[in-house]
C-alpha cells in the first residue's frame, strides 16, 4: 500500500526523535542526512552503497583536468544570472531578488566561484520534457542561470519564485518551492549541488528530502531569509541566502543523491 503523508510524516517524526535521543546520549550532531533514509523513498534504491573511485587521478592528478571545465569571466554574461531577462516577454510570478556570499570554513569568501540554479517556474512545473505535472509552461521563463562569485564571495540572483509541486513519493506528496544550486570548484570533480527553500512555506515540515536532515540547526541553514533591504522598489523582493562549503557550519550538499 502507498503510504500517505500522514504515515511519512510519523516515520520522520520518530527519526527526529531516535536522533536527537542519540545526541543527549553523546553521539556527534550529524550535519549530513543519512543516505539511506528512508521517508525519502527512492534514496533507499539508489542511494551509493560502496565508497567512491577515483578513476585516473589516482594515477595521475592531473588527469582530472583533462575531463573539467575551464570557466573565464568572458563566459559569463550580463543578462545570465537575471532569469527574467532570457527572453522577450516578462514570466509571470513573483519576481525575486536571491543574494548571499560563499564562504569556506573559517568564514572566508570563495571567489570566482561558478554558481548554476535551476528551478520550477511560479505554477511549479520545469522546461524540462520529462517533467509531465499538468501544470502550465511560461514561453518567457525557463527557469536556469548562473553567475561567479565577486572578491566578496557574493552572488545575485534574479529570478522568479518557484512554486510547488507534486511528486511520488507517497500519496499527495508536495516538494515545498526551492531553487537547485550547483557550485563548481576548480575542477568538475568537485561540484556541488543543494536546495534552498523560502522562510514559511507549510511544506518544509512534510517535505521528506529536507527533513532527512535531521538537526535543526543544519536544516535550518537550508531557508534563505526574507531581507527588505533587497527587494527593490516595485520589481522584487529580497532573500539573503549565505553558503558555507565545508566545516561544521557546512550548508547540507546532496551527496549521493
Amino acid at each position: 500500500m502507498t503510504p500517505t503523508q500522514n504515515d511519512i510524516d510519523r516515520e520522520m517524526e520518530r527519526l527526529r526523535e531516535a536522533y536527537e535521543k542519540s545526541v543527549a546520549a553523546g553521539a556527534p550532531r550529524a550535519h549530513h542526512p543519512a543516505r539511506d533514509y528512508a521517508p525519502y523513498r527512492s534514496s533507499a534504491l539508489r542511494h551509493p552503497k560502496q565508497a567512491l573511485v577515483s578513476l585516473g587521478a589516482r594515477q595521475n592528478p592531473e588527469a582530472v583536468e583533462l575531463a573539467s571545465p575551464a570557466f573565464g569571466e568572458t563566459d559569463i554574461t550580463e543578462l545570465d544570472n537575471d532569469l527574467t531577462r532570457h527572453h522577450h516577454g516578462e514570466p509571470l510570478g513573483e519576481r525575486i531578488t536571491v543574494s548571499g556570499r560563499v564562504l569556506d570554513r573559517a568564514g572566508r569568501p570563495v571567489r570566482g566561484q561558478l554558481i548554476e540554479i535551476w528551478q520550477a517556474n511560479a505554477s511549479g512545473r520545469y522546461a524540462h520534457g520529462h517533467d509531465q505535472h499538468p501544470a502550465p509552461l511560461d514561453p518567457h521563463f525557463t527557469g536556469a542561470g548562473r553567475t561567479l562569485t565577486g572578491d566578496d564571495g557574493g552572488y545575485t540572483f534574479t529570478t522568479i519564485k518557484p512554486g510547488a509541486y507534486p511528486w511520488r513519493n507517497h500519496t499527495n506528496a508536495w516538494r515545498p518551492a526551492h531553487i537547485h544550486f550547483s557550485f563548481f570548484g576548480a575542477a568538475f570533480t568537485q561540484r556541488l549541488i543543494t536546495q534552498m527553500y523560502f522562510p514559511g512555506d507549510p511544506l518544509l515540515a512534510h517535505d521528506p528530502i529536507l527533513q532527512s536532515v535531521t538537526d535543526d540547526a543544519a536544516r535550518g541553514r537550508l531557508v534563505a531569509a526574507y531581507d527588505h533591504d533587497l527587494s527593490k522598489p516595485e520589481r522584487s523582493l529580497g532573500y539573503r541566502w549565505d553558503i558555507v562549503l565545508d566545516g561544521p557550519a557546512a550548508t547540507w550538499i546532496e551527496e549521493g543523491r
